[in-house]
Order: C-alpha cells, then sequence, then structure tokens
C-alpha cells in the first residue's frame, strides 16, 4: 500500500500551530484576529479535501488550563479558523484538543488518545491509512503511538536532523506536503 497516493478511506491528522497557522513564540492564540494561516495552508487544505476521507485536527492547548484563555476563546480561533477554511471548500471534520498540563495525560501529544476520540466519532478511520502531520517531535510520536504514518513539516523545526526514527516524510511546509499527494 503507498502511503502517498491516499484516498477517501484514509484519514489526515494535522497539528495546528505552527503547521496550519503561524505559531506564536512561547505564548497562545488567543483571538481570531491573532490566527494568521501559513501561505499556501488554504490551497493545501482543499487538495486534502479532495483526497482524505476525513481531515481531523488535533491539539495541545495548556493555555486553557493556565487559565489564559478559556474554552470559548479557543472556540472562537477554530470558528473562525473553520469558517476561512469553508471558503475554500476545505473544512476539518472535527478538532480536538487537550488543555490539560499534565504530560502524561492520556489525550495530550504524544498520547494517542486524540486519535482514539476521533474514531469513537468517526469508527471507519483505520490508523494504518492514517497520516499525522505536525512540526514537533511530540506529533511525529502521537502518530506512531497511534499507529499511523508521520509526516514532519519543517516550518518552526528546520535544524532538526533528519532521517529520524519518528518521520516517515519531512516537507517545508503543508503546502509542499499537498502538492507532494496531489495527482498529476
Amino acid at each position: 500500500m503507498d502511503w502517498l497516493t491516499p484516498d477517501k478511506s484514509w484519514t489526515l491528522f494535522l497539528d495546528r500551530d505552527g503547521v496550519i497557522n503561524h505559531e506564536k513564540y512561547q505564548d497562545y492564540i488567543y483571538r481570531p484576529e491573532e490566527f494568521s494561516f501559513y501561505e499556501g495552508v488554504p490551497e493545501a487544505m482543499k487538495i486534502f479535501r479532495q483526497l482524505f476521507g476525513r481531515l481531523i485536527l488535533v491539539t495541545n492547548q495548556r493555555g486553557v488550563e493556565k487559565g489564559l484563555m478559556t474554552v470559548q476563546d479557543l472556540e472562537d480561533v477554530h470558528s473562525h479558523m473553520q469558517q476561512e477554511l469553508g471558503n475554500w471548500n476545505a473544512a476539518l471534520d472535527a478538532i480536538y484538543f487537550c488543555s490539560s498540563l499534565d504530560d502524561n495525560h492520556p489525550n495530550r501529544k504524544p498520547q494517542p488518545g486524540m486519535a482514539l476520540l476521533a474514531k469513537e466519532d468517526f469508527p471507519e478511520i483505520d490508523f494504518n491509512k492514517s497520516i499525522m502531520v505536525g512540526n514537533n517531535l511530540s506529533d511525529m510520536y502521537f502518530g506512531r503511538n497511534a499507529g499511523m504514518k508521520t509526516v514532519f513539516v519543517q516550518t518552526t523545526h528546520p535544524e532538526l536532523p533528519l532521517p529520524h526514527p519518528a518521520i516517515d516524510l519531512a516537507c517545508k511546509d503543508l503546502l509542499n506536503f499537498a502538492i507532494l499527494l496531489k495527482p498529476e
């Protein structure tokens, strides 16, 4: 099975900050107006929407438990993101977040809890036919822990030495990965 030619039976899991949108250095996105897509992300998401059966966002968001933002603040950011992606016919099927401060919480990446929640909501998800895209090793280990293929985007950590045992493929950014998958 060639995982770089997915079809509608495949699921794409994506991290948010540093993958879809510009990450604030050692801080959080608190309001919709702070959310800014990386160049090419809406186009990439449109390609993914055409290729994959499901698009799932999985994001660690400690800012909620730290009291720096509310769940409503986070939902407002996600609503804004979904609305913008919807303009490209590229909205996500679901968004899962973990706000726990506990590194060992079952839903906090790299633990696979958010993947298991997605499978509860979408029983057709097959982790052997799933890809996790992220910009941190915790994203890659999340994918590995759930049995997925992993794609590392080098947006925030281009210095990470490659090859790496947790990374199946590295790409400059999300659009480069989408172009790689897009049929001629």
